[in-house]
């Protein structure tokens, strides 16, 4: 009864400042159903993002919000003033050094003849926003790529680990200053949405109503903030001593403003909660037949982004035939985390097809390299979002029907499979999709 109560407790807190983003500092339409509710895919994404200690990227034309409503995630999520936040950023241009986006060594000690690195405050914070990222060169977002994936960062001989991290990155739409993201940086994103035009009534009331995030600021605390994150001990007490400020930010933002915030007690209660979520056996299947479609080749083994689907295979009308590339590994971490957390937040007892289905879109739409055929066949299709996220949400659809029509069967299949692999006595059920074919090489059958 206990923890029941406190999932209920703590559930309120995250929905209030979903609605109190939505309606005092970032305004913006539902475009995301689910449960017979509306949000707005954007803000949604971001929040599960800091809850999951995920990341996030986030498209968008110029001054549509995408840095500033990570921001006031970051700030209710985890009790950081904007002034800090904003100290923490970095922001993507050719010119961006090592120095100033993980450490540099303290030249007064240098003199000395010691090695001591001074940190940067994007390193030693929880929370992680990179603006305009794909103005980084190639080169120097290698630089950020293990402490992204890891949380781990070093330099010189000097390395700081963070226990607690979430990253959010920020991209306009390709143009002459902009470069491409390296693939397994762009892999390392758990989802990717776009911070949409609210439509013109919206933008109208925008700067009228006041606040503006002005109820996230506090120069006081944000003094010290970066009087701790400059100080010269161990990162654990830097880390305790931050945590304090957090501490007493929430309770200023209670008192004065109203605002409902989260602890790290808060946040790891949370997390062991979504944890604790079971996923049903249909979303167990559909799962797996999604990664069969989007991995699987007949000729050639698996989908490898160097080689080419010839010409009359048996399997054209699956999606296998229609990318380029491989599904990583990284898809199912995702999508299992992300759809724990909606379901979470939803106060669903177990996770399920509905979770998967509206998560899946945000996981896919960055790690898949669609043939050009397959763009060219949908990028003059109607639609309210950008072409990756919409040839995603098609894919989605149309794996999602297929499920439908055979899921009794593939479910079967699933556990007969089970059954032979423990040792008793049978065939695997026959298919017609990929995964047929994955389950009968797992059993070690040869494939013809």
């Amino acid at each position: 009864m206990k923890n029941s109560e406190e999932n209920g407790v703590l559930r309120e807190k995250v929905h209030q400042i979903y609605n109190y983003i939505q309606d005092e500092l970032y305004f913006n339409r539902p475009d995301l159903r689910i449960k017979g509710s509306r949000y707005n895919s954007a803000l949604m994404m971001s929040l599960l993002t800091g809850l999951c200690k995920g990341k996030e990227l986030i498209v968008g034309e110029p001054g549509l919000g995408k840095t500033t409503s990570a921001e006031y995630v970051c700030a209710l999520l985890y009790r950081f003033p904007l002034g800090t936040i904003w100290a923490a950023e970095v922001s993507g241009h050719p010119e961006q050094t090592e120095e100033k986006i993980i450490g540099r060594p303290d030249l007064g000690k240098l003199n000395q003849g010691e090695e001591v690195v001074v940190w940067s405050h994007f390193v030693q914070l929880p929370v992680k926003i990179v603006d305009e990222i794909n103005r980084l060169p190639e080169t120097k977002q290698s630089m950020i790529l293990d402490g992204v994936d890891r949380g781990n960062w070093e330099y010189l001989n000097d390395a700081i680990v963070n226990r607690e991290y979430c990253l959010f990155a920020t991209a306009n739409y390709q143009d002459r200053g902009t470069n491409t993201i390296i693939a397994p940086l762009i892999d390392r994103f758990d989802v990717m949405v776009e911070s949409r035009h609210p439509g013109a009534n919206l933008a109208y009331l925008i700067g009228g109503k006041g606040s503006n995030g002005q109820t996230l600021r506090n120069e006081e605390l944000e003094f010290g903030f970066h009087r701790v994150l400059a100080e010269r001990i161990p990162y654990g007490e830097r880390i305790h001593q931050v945590e304090e400020l957090n501490d007493r930010f929430g309770e200023i933002l209670e008192k004065d403003a109203g605002v409902a915030s989260l602890s790290r007690p808060d946040r790891e209660a949370i997390r062991a909660q979504k944890k604790e979520l079971p996923f049903d056996l249909d979303f167990n299947a559909f799962l797996r037949l999604v990664i069969a479609e989007l991995s699987f080749c007949h000729r050639f083994g698996q989908k490898r982004s160097d080689e080419t689907c010839e010409e009359g295979c048996h399997f054209t009308e699956y999606y296998c035939n229609s990318v380029r590339n491989c599904i990583s590994n990284r898809f199912p971490i995702s999508i299992r985390n992300f759809s724990q957390a909606l379901a979470w937040f939803l106060g669903d007892e177990s996770v399920g097809l509905e979770h998967l289905v509206a998560t899946m879109p945000y996981t896919l739409a960055h790690r898949i390299q669609w043939k050009e055929e397959f763009v060219a066949q949908h990028e003059k299709d109607n639609r309210d979002e950008p072409l990756g996220i919409h040839l995603a949400k098609t894919a989605v659809k149309n794996m999602h029907r297929r499920y439908m029509e055979q899921g009794h069967q593939l479910k079967n299949a699933l556990a007969a499979a089970c059954r032979i692999a423990e040792g008793e006595e049978g065939e695997p059920i026959q298919g017609d999709h990929p995964i047929y074919w994955e389950i009968r090489k797992d059993l070690g059958e040869e494939v013809a």
